[in-house]
């Protein structure tokens, strides 16, 4: 059965269609993991056995009578703590959500039930989800796959480390600035962030509402379109016959390409020759309206947030983080009008932005800079914190500025991810790009 927790997601659900796989059984064999490992209160904020048991139970009844719901029906899944779910704690990361348990379902947890995922749990994040590291003193920061004294990456630490250590057979997140991307990257993961407004975030506690997305981290693209479908309560996209073949793509040259770290250049390099071995054709593009973009992200991101939570961090700002309450605390440094004017030309930006990329199936870069920072130097040197988390979050930024959706693959190269950019509601077509991409790195 230990086999059973390197698998993909739709490698178990094949195998529960098939009945050589019961959802009680497999669903056990993921609580057992997650109870024995060394890093479950460093991943898990809360495990759900009961519901989790009764969801299994159901899902084996199901696929015992033919009657599955979905290829996902009866596969154990891990949630983001910050994903609403009906009497169990939500609490975002943060001392300040302390008790709060909501009493329903988040309507992508509904849509996902309702196709027979089984819930296990929630899982860790950064606190209320505004950095990129997966640092939390104030909760707990999971240790990356492959270097247990870094960070995982953010805001998604927990979600992504679930699935890389055996604890979930896949994850759902969200993706505010990279919170999908980077810890999928750092952990040698697919990770998929979908178009803002795409995926409905009703009861996902909001960072910043106009670019707040849910994706899943996972093993496969497979598992991502598999799991996309679900969170929508739609049809999966076709992967069949996926190809390279024709298939063109730009190479971020503007800011994308600045300062990559050696083991991010090494894995982009080798990934762009096994991609135009496969017959894709890579060349460089200059986009500058990119730089521009990058440079509005301290109004557009910090007066939301605070905007949003100012009251509620005001009220007891000492139980926060205190890299994080400062990163909030920016918003206070522009005006309403600001704000605005800066949506006016981030819209302007976004129109030249697609303009210049029509040419292309997607955009690609290394999805961070960086490789996973030491959790302990973050933690005692603020100057470290700072330049380590916006370098983190560079690439990823680009995407949630641009409205696009994109798509982390692994490159070989460990926490080193080759990044997909593509036009806003392109999920089927950057899944099947994603899904030709993920054979030519393998």
């Amino acid at each position: 059965m230990d086999r059973w927790l390197g698998m993909t997601a739709a490698a178990l659900g094949r195998g529960i269609g098939d009945g050589d796989i019961d959802p009680i059984a497999l669903t056990d064999c993921f609580l057992g993991a997650i109870d024995a490992h060394p890093f479950r209160d460093r991943i898990y904020s809360c495990v759900t056995p009961d519901r989790a048991r009764a969801e299994a139970a159901a899902a084996s009844q199901r696929a015992a009578l033919g009657q599955r719901l979905s290829p996902l029906d009866g596969v154990p899944f891990s949630w983001k703590d910050l994903i609403d779910s009906a009497g169990t704690p939500t609490e975002c990361g943060t001392a300040l959500f302390a008790g709060r348990v909501p009493d329903k379902d988040a309507e992508v947890l509904s849509n996902a039930t309702a196709l027979g995922l089984v819930c296990l749990g929630k899982v860790h994040l950064s606190e209320m989800a505004f950095s990129g590291l997966g640092l939390n003193p104030k909760a707990a920061t999971p240790p990356c796959i492959n270097d247990h004294d870094a960070v995982a990456g953010g805001s998604s630490s927990g979600s992504a480390t679930s699935v890389a250590f055996g604890l979930a057979a896949g994850s759902i997140g969200s993706d505010t600035g990279g919170s999908v991307r980077i810890p999928a990257a750092w952990n040698d993961l697919v990770g998929l962030k979908t178009t803002e407004g795409r995926v409905p975030v009703d009861g996902v506690v909001p960072l910043c509402a106009r670019l707040d997305t849910v994706g899943p981290l996972c093993r496969s693209v497979e598992d991502a379109a598999l799991s996309l479908a679900a969170l929508e309560g739609g049809k999966p996209a076709d992967l069949t016959n996926a190809t390279l073949d024709g298939v063109r793509l730009g190479v971020i040259e503007t800011v994308a390409m600045d300062d990559v770290r050696d083991g991010p250049a090494q894995g982009f390099q080798d990934a762009v020759v096994a991609l135009e071995k496969q017959g894709a054709t890579v060349e460089g593009i200059r986009v500058p309206m990119v730089a521009d973009a990058l440079a509005l992200s301290p109004v557009l991101f910090t007066v939301e947030a605070y905007g949003t939570w100012r009251d509620l961090i005001e009220a007891s700002p000492e139980k926060m983080f205190p890299e994080i309450l400062e990163r909030f605390r920016t918003g206070r440094n522009f005006s309403g009008p600001d704000y605005v004017a800066a949506w006016n030309t981030l819209n302007r930006l976004r129109a030249e932005f697609w303009a210049a990329a029509a040419g292309y199936d997607a955009l690609i870069c290394p999805t961070s800079p960086i490789l996973p920072p030491n959790a302990e130097r973050l933690l005692n040197d603020s100057d470290y914190y700072v330049t380590e988390n916006l370098l983190a979050l560079r690439n990823t930024r680009i995407g949630n500025l641009m409205g696009a959706c994109g798509l982390t693959l692994p490159t070989g190269t460990a926490s080193a991810g080759l990044m997909f950019t593509a036009a806003p509601n392109t999920e089927e077509r950057l899944l099947r790009l994603g899904a030709a991409a993920e054979v030519a790195l393998a």
